[in-house]
């Protein structure tokens, strides 16, 4: 039996996350009313002037377009995200956040901010560190499953 095995890793990445992203979730409901996965789509469609496309987004989350049109849809109904005509492709549209969606950013500023905290105070700074390698290197083990 391998050592990941014995330790059952996954199992405890996956409780690890999920009460992580549970917690993140509470507090960005009360302080934005958004969750954790569109909060991930408004923060990445804020990330470059001139917005980002829906392809880019759902790329780089690393989720399937008709997911990512859903997901999309919402935040165009809740009045976060504004579609914008690409100055280069007439036919494509990009994304980027709506005033009220900018004013979500900021709500969500605090929350994270204890997130990180909560992390800060489970872990040394060179664990943190590590910690973050560590889920990168899993994270890219994974990329094409």
């Amino acid at each position: 039996m391998s050592s990941a095995s014995k330790t059952r890793v996954y199992h405890r990445l996956q409780l690890a996350a999920h009460r992580a992203q549970k917690s993140a979730d509470r507090a960005l409901m009360a302080a934005a009313d958004i969750t954790t996965a569109q909060s991930a789509v408004l923060l990445l469609t804020s990330a470059k002037d001139g917005g980002v496309t829906q392809r880019e987004v759902a790329a780089q989350l690393g989720v399937n377009e008709s997911g990512m049109t859903a997901m999309v849809r919402r935040l165009l109904d809740m009045g976060l995200l504004e579609r914008i005509r690409d100055e280069t492709d007439a036919r494509a549209w990009r994304l980027q956040p709506s005033d009220e969606g900018r004013a979500a950013l900021k709500r969500m500023e605090q929350p994270f901010r204890r997130i990180n905290q909560t992390i800060e105070a489970a872990l040394k700074p060179d664990e943190i560190a590590q910690l973050a390698d560590y889920l990168t290197r899993i994270a890219s083990a994974f990329e094409d499953g």
